[in-house]
């Protein structure tokens, strides 16, 4: 019995060494700091970025004064080991195609990884993740005194000066700033209809995008306004352009952006010459963190409050059900997956327990996930995944976090 003790124990020694060796070999190939893009490289579309000879996979994050707090992974919260077995499966492609995965818990930064594309210094495309950020964005106006919580149910377009009524399609009315955060403004335009409109981007320029749309149409009624993903976020950063002062690009990065020390960005101009609403932004997996403190500290930035709490809540408590688990990110361990003001939100569910999870997302596996009672952040980013994150999150790294 003896024999077999020491025999497990001496294996259980060789894999905590062998997890050692393995997480500090990859963290040594850049003199312990994560890979970082060149000036060159920089400049080239992500898609054309390199793929790194190895993974980097770190659990004592460095701090390079950024804004982000650092800790230790195993001394400050989780389970190591746990993790570092999951990141070593990622680098071995095992669950798909990641370029980064971080950890936060407790407000501190305490897991880093990148793979393929990845760079720590690389802002990283979001896709439909911009929305997230239009939605604070909208929130920020909100906490400035430029709208008010009550404004988010008035007709969106009492904002807009610049439209004509007398050419809208019956029901424009109906359509609310609520409504557009929640993809539910009930604007329903053909493919062929769309064609038409792009065919002259000049007719596209300022709030005559919201015009044309509402001119072509169908008519807008109780049952239209039902949840269809789509382009309504284009709708609220017509609404932040006309209410702010300045426009809408300005408003963002000084009230915004600078504000949490975000200056390694793309947020790229639409054809309605405004900021871009619901994709094409990049953004580093850092500054992804940034976005989710701030949403996990219900609206507060060191101390300041940015964003009305109630407006957070509202984002990330709320739950409009999309009806379909099999879509967004499903799994067997992700339930109730639901939508509100641009964030998706789910059960996810480990042992007998379900933990509410509101989570910004980008195609192609961009993720800024909140487990709020866990005080634990996930910041994933890829191009080309599987949506299994939240998955991969309930089963994998939800039990490390775990007491």
């Amino acid at each position: 019995m003896n024999v077999k003790l020491r025999l497990k124990s001496l294996i259980t020694v060789l894999i905590s060494i062998s997890f050692c060796f393995f997480v500090g070999a990859n963290a040594e190939q850049n003199n312990g700091t994560a890979p970082e893009a060149t000036k060159a490289e920089a400049k080239l579309s992500f898609r054309d970025i390199p793929i790194l000879e190895k993974a980097f996979i770190d659990p004592t994050p460095m701090d390079r004064k950024d804004g982000v707090l650092v800790g230790k992974l195993g001394v400050d919260g989780g389970n190591k080991n746990m993790i570092v077995k999951l990141a070593k499966e990622i680098a071995d492609g095992k669950h798909g195609k990641f370029d980064s995965l971080l950890i936060s818990h407790k407000g501190k930064l305490l897991f880093e990884s990148y793979y393929n594309r990845g760079r720590i210094n690389l802002p990283h495309p979001q896709a439909s993740a911009t929305k997230a950020y239009t939605g604070l964005a909208l929130g920020r106006a909100i906490q400035l005194g430029y709208l008010t919580m009550a404004d988010l149910d008035k007709p969106l377009v009492s904002f807009l000066k610049d439209l004509d009524p007398a050419k809208f399609v019956e029901g424009a009315e109906l359509i609310t700033l609520n409504k557009a955060l929640n993809m539910s403004s009930g604007i329903r335009i053909t493919s062929e209809q769309k064609k038409e409109i792009n065919k002259n981007p000049e007719q596209l320029k300022g709030q005559r995008e919201v015009q044309a749309w509402l001119e072509h149409s169908a008519p807008i009624t109780a049952e239209s306004q039902s949840f269809k993903y789509g382009s309504d976020a284009s709708l609220v950063m017509q609404v932040i352009d006309a209410v702010v002062p300045g426009t809408a690009k300005s408003f963002i990065k000084n009230e915004l952006l600078n504000k949490m020390d975000i200056t390694n960005y793309r947020w790229p101009t639409n054809v309605n010459g405004l900021p871009q609403a619901g994709s094409r932004t990049s953004i580093t997996s850092r500054d992804m963190l940034k976005w989710g403190k701030l949403a996990i500290n219900k609206g507060k930035w060191n101390g300041e409050q940015l964003i009305p709490e109630n407006f957070i809540s509202k984002a990330t408590s709320s739950n409009i059900y999309t009806g379909d688990d099999d879509i967004y990110g499903g799994g067997k361990d992700v339930s109730n997956i639901g939508y509100s003001s641009f964030w998706w939100n789910a059960n996810l569910k480990y042992g007998n327990k379900s933990y509410f999870t509101p989570n910004a997302q980008g195609g192609g596996g961009q993720y800024i996930i909140l487990v709020e009672e866990l005080d634990l952040m996930v910041v994933v980013t890829a191009l080309d995944n599987d949506n299994t994150t939240l998955q991969i999150t309930a089963e994998r790294i939800l039990p490390a976090f775990i007491k």
